[in-house]
């Protein structure tokens, strides 16, 4: 804990949550990877193409409504999913090269 935080106990609270959160949201993430990895390695075994453009739009489609519920501004889920899906298309194009 730095002077600031230690004089100020209500923002060491909020930086403990903001930390216990970003936490969380690296471990969800890991597990989304884990779990990506293993469609990626199906794919390429049977030659399934690593992207799937229809259901990554209905995702972000879905996500943006999700966000808005969650007073989330929506553009930012976008970009943020977007992200997320783009490197799990790299993951995927990678298991194909390796499975031939």
């Amino acid at each position: 804990m730095n002077q600031e935080t230690r004089s100020d106990p209500t923002l060491a609270a909020f930086r403990k949550s903001i930390d216990n959160i970003d936490a969380a949201l690296i471990h969800m993430l890991a597990e989304r990877f884990r779990i990506t990895q293993a469609v990626g390695e199906y794919k390429a075994k049977t030659d399934l193409p690593p992207a799937d453009p229809g259901r990554e739009e209905r995702q972000i489609k879905r996500l943006r409504a999700l966000a808005e519920e969650a007073d989330l501004d929506p553009e930012f889920s976008e970009k943020f999913i977007r992200f997320v899906i783009d490197e799990v298309i790299r993951h995927h194009h990678r298991a194909q090269m390796q499975s031939q």
